[in-house]
């Protein structure tokens, strides 16, 4: 049985590949608008089939489907009052220059730490369920099955940085406050999460269904209001069509693969 300063250990490393993805930003000046929506439509494509069949079909596995789909309701409901409470804007690209010398049309401080809050808030929240599943799992005996989530919920959190550190950047925050702040995204939730939920299972057995809707539900609408428009707003459209294709898919093999 796995105990627990190992599960910490793991959702720790888990969660650090997190900042993984910040790493783009440190080289914000030789991204292109192309290479910048396809990151964007990859990142997507994962966290759509994240949400589907990282969160959504094991909820309806472990609780009710009605559960599931409340949940789904709440989290992505949720998603767009919190857009009420801080406004979209689609923030333009502007090569990665720095936030000032854009044309004409380019977003305020305040817009960009908008956005940034809205996205990074959803990212951060739907970190939390996927380290609860981890948790379960361990306290449950199942620690293959702990182990391979482990691995897929890694790979999937390496573009969850980069959806949370993209935004971040362009407030104008230095690298590496951007690059603190993504790694606390990925840990504090899962860690704290999965020790939750190895502490009190039957408890979390309980709430993993609606949980896992509500956090596949936030990733959904972030997704769709968020992470699409802004990659299609260049130009790029195919690109970052044929880069989302791409991200559903792998995160689709993958998470076949490491299950059998």
């Amino acid at each position: 049985m796995t105990t627990l300063p190992a599960l910490v250990g793991i959702t720790t490393v888990t969660g650090l590949a997190t900042g993984l993805g910040a790493l783009p930003v440190f080289f914000r000046s030789r991204v292109t608008h192309r290479v910048y929506d396809a990151a964007l439509g990859l990142a997507a494509g994962l966290m759509v089939a994240a949400s589907v069949f990282g969160l959504i079909i094991p909820g309806t596995e472990q609780g009710a489907l009605w559960q599931v789909m409340a949940g789904v309701f709440l989290g992505g409901f949720g998603l767009l009052a919190g857009n009420r409470l801080i406004p979209h804007v689609h923030a333009e690209f502007k090569q990665w220059r720095g936030h000032g010398g854009a044309d004409g049309g380019e977003p305020s401080i305040d817009d960009r730490v908008r956005r940034a809050l809205l996205i990074g808030g959803a990212i951060t929240l739907h970190n939390a369920p996927e380290g609860l599943a981890i948790g379960v799992a361990f306290a449950s005996g199942l620690e293959e099955v702990a182990l391979l989530l482990a691995v897929v919920i890694g790979l999937q959190n390496v573009p969850d940085g980069f959806a949370f550190a993209v935004p971040m950047a362009d407030t104008g925050m230095s690298n590496a406050r951007v690059l603190w702040y993504t790694l606390l995204s990925g840990v504090v939730p899962q860690v704290v999460a999965s020790v939750f939920g190895f502490s009190l299972v039957s408890v979390a057995a309980g709430l993993f269904p609606i949980s896992s809707g509500f956090a596949a539900g936030a990733m959904l609408a972030v997704v769709f209001r968020e992470l699409i428009p802004s990659s299609h707003g260049h130009g790029h459209a195919d690109a970052a069509t044929g880069a989302f294709l791409v991200g559903f898919v792998l995160l689709v093999v993958v998470d076949a693969v490491v299950v059998v």
